[in-house]
């Protein structure tokens, strides 16, 4: 693993936003595997400066992790608003290549299966992640055993928690997400994992220093060959 340490969230920020630019610049058809989240959002800010100074997102294709189960794209908290609110409505990418899973979806194993296929369809290039208090990555919940391709999980109290903040109270946090799978997250070339904050101090630290284990889904990035972990001090400080 390569991991970086930045005094705060500014500089991680830039750095991975200037790895997203390489891999958009060097690629023909690159394709970018997204996240959501707090953490995601000083990226995109610089993703949408990189653009209005002149970077071209025509030829990329976006595939994000996840989405809430029972809300629709429309839904002010949904993630497909979130990219459109930070990204994707400030550069110049191609509607026909954003992908999202479909939360409003009845058939949400359908809508599972479809997602594998644009996966397969669509190797990643890059896949941009962040990191759950609890250790998860995209919405991959600790547990006895972790699924490899994309499914429909049960949010832990832990995770309802940490993203009742985006609503209006804990209540209100959707109980089921759709996510893409492990396995898939892990055939991505290169993962850029970003945390910020003393509360992923200890996820980080088992992260990269503890056993591999389905209680710490974020730990099987060990076996990728080619990891860069993003940090600011906070969250570097049990390492």
């Amino acid at each position: 693993m390569n991991i970086r340490v930045f005094p705060d969230q500014y500089g991680a920020a830039i750095y991975a936003a200037a790895t997203i630019e390489t891999t958009v610049k060097t690629s023909t058809s690159p394709v970018l595997g997204l996240a959501t989240g707090g953490t995601m959002t000083p990226v995109y800010r610089q993703l949408v400066e990189f653009h209005r100074r002149g970077l071209n997102f025509s030829h990329v294709t976006t595939i994000n992790l996840d989405e809430y189960v029972g809300l629709k794209p429309s839904h002010p908290n949904s993630y497909h608003a979130f990219m459109q609110e930070n990204l994707f409505d400030h550069i110049d990418v191609n509607p026909d290549r954003i992908y999202l899973p479909s939360g409003d979806n009845p058939d949400l194993e359908g809508v599972c299966a479809a997602y594998d296929d644009v996966i397969r369809s669509n190797p990643i290039d890059l896949q941009l992640l962040g990191i759950g208090v609890n250790g998860h990555i995209g919405f991959n919940e600790p547990a006895n055993s972790l699924k490899s391709n994309t499914h429909i999980v049960q949010l832990t109290e832990d995770t309802i928690r940490e993203n009742a903040r985006f609503f209006e109270d804990e209540q209100s946090v959707p109980t089921r997400a759709i996510t893409v799978g492990l396995q898939s997250i892990l055939l991505a070339k290169h993962i850029l994992l970003l945390a910020f904050g003393e509360k992923k101090a200890q996820a980080i630290r088992d992260t990269i220093k503890g056993d591999i284990s389905t209680t710490v889904p974020s730990s099987f990035l060990q076996v990728h060959p080619n990891v860069t972990i993003v940090l600011d001090e906070a969250a570097a400080q049990l390492l």
